[in-house]
């Protein structure tokens, strides 16, 4: 189930770490976030080490739909609710720097980067759109409110802000990689202290950075109750001569809805996002999105479908710093909640500077170890105890859930924490980190 992304590029491959070795910094995990961590502390003249469990953005990076943007669907109001003004302007100010990182980084590379205007629309509820435009005036950045007449359903609006950004994220990485230690197919199967004890090796730093996509170290931070995972799901459409002006939405779009659809073109190309769903829940998968399609654009051909996974955090905003209050040397990058573009970007930058002892004026936004009380940790509690006490042979064995089947994928999927195994057995998703027994 390859990406367009994927299907257009082949990303360089690196060895297997074979023996013991020492580093200044490992960064653990092969995606986004660890890349562009890696390549920035190369930039500080830091000695540091990648690994990664299979080939480098090979899961959610590989399968994303690109969208730089600081517009994370209607956050913005919410985010003042729940943390005041000033911590909310930090949030906003952190993400169009990621987006300005990314163009400076864009001009060394033809990565397709193009600056285009994002829109989060709604399709019932205007009030919900100028409670919005209203924070966006608060927090002092200018955004529109305006029609959506490239979507080929109704709408009632959008919020627009302007030159936001997408790109071949693969075509880019391709580039960043370059003089970079990596090592794949290389599965850190235990942490002692600061070494990590792989299948063939040992690697042992002075600091460790975890970009993982979900934390793997359970005694630290309580990830799997500050966490769970979800699943979107996109297809690539393509239309010949005249009809394929009707694939061109100008700019990006996401419903406000989470279970609406996302847009975005990629050339002559229609990206069609949606069908999500909690992992291990039932949700609308690709037959969602082929529905909608068959509906609007019925002579529009599929040439590539496939899925993402992203982890959520109890209030929408991602884990970036120090693993827990107890860990000196140990940091994390998760819970980009479907942004891992900026999000990535935001976690390469403030690590670095943490790694390397600079101040950095967005640490206590996304400080790991802010409060948990949120009305989501409620719900991630329920679930996992409900599927806990849910009485089934399969297991996760990352902490003992009940796995469900998912005939969408043909896979089994844990509805705690996201993690997923083949119809074999063989571990696709963390945080297991280890196949499942059938």
């Amino acid at each position: 189930m390859k990406s367009i992304w994927q299907k257009e590029v082949t990303m360089p491959e690196f060895p297997v770490l074979q023996g013991e070795i020492e580093t200044e910094v490992l960064i653990i995990g092969g995606g986004i976030a660890g890349i562009l961590t890696a390549y920035f502390l190369k930039q500080e003249g830091v000695d540091c080490v990648l690994v990664e469990k299979d080939r480098i953005c090979s899961k959610t990076t590989g399968h994303t739909t690109a969208k730089i943007t600081l517009q994370h669907g209607l956050i913005y109001d919410k985010l003042l609710s729940t943390f005041g003004r000033e911590r909310t302007w930090k949030y906003l100010q952190a993400n169009r720097q990621a987006i300005a990182q990314y163009e400076k980084l864009c001009e060394k590379v033809d990565c397709d980067f193009e600056r285009k205007d994002n829109f989060v629309y709604s399709r019932d509820d205007k009030g919900k759109l100028e409670r919005e435009m209203e924070a966006f005036r608060r927090l002092g950045y200018d955004a529109r409110l305006c029609d959506t007449p490239k979507l080929p359903m109704e709408t009632v609006g959008a919020v627009c802000c302007t030159r936001q950004a997408q790109f071949q994220p693969l075509k880019f990485l391709s580039f960043i990689v370059k003089d970079l230690k990596i090592y794949e197919q290389t599965f850190v199967r235990e942490m002692i202290g600061n070494t990590a004890v792989t299948e063939k090796g040992k690697v042992k730093a002075d600091k460790v950075v975890v970009a993982t996509h979900f934390p793997f170290i359970n005694k630290h931070g309580s990830y799997f109750l500050k966490m769970y995972q979800d699943r979107s799901y996109v297809l690539a459409l393509a239309q010949s001569g005249e009809e394929k002006v009707k694939l061109q939405v100008d700019g990006m779009y996401v419903d406000e809805d989470k279970k609406g659809m996302s847009f975005r073109n990629y050339g002559e190309i229609l990206l069609l996002g949606g069908g999500s769903h909690r992992t291990g829940k039932k949700g609308g998968n690709w037959e969602e999105i082929r529905q909608f399609a068959n509906n609007h654009y019925p002579s529009a051909k599929e040439i590539c479908a496939w899925a993402a996974q992203d982890c959520m955090t109890l209030d929408d905003v991602p884990y970036i710093g120090k693993y827990s209050k107890r860990t000196k040397e140990l940091y994390v990058a998760t819970g980009f909640n479907k942004w891992g573009m900026t999000g990535s970007m935001i976690s390469a930058k403030l690590l670095c500077d943490m790694v390397t002892g600079k101040e950095n004026d967005f640490q206590d936004v996304f400080s790991p170890s802010r409060s948990m009380l949120r009305p989501q940790l409620l719900l991630n509690t329920f679930e996992a105890t409900k599927n806990l006490l849910t009485i089934t042979p399969k297991r996760c064995p990352h902490l003992g859930c009940a796995l469900k089947w998912n005939p969408a994928e043909q896979t089994w999927d844990c509805a705690c924490h996201g993690s997923r195994f083949s119809k074999e057995g063989k571990v696709l998703d963390n945080p297991a980190n280890g196949d499942l027994s059938l």
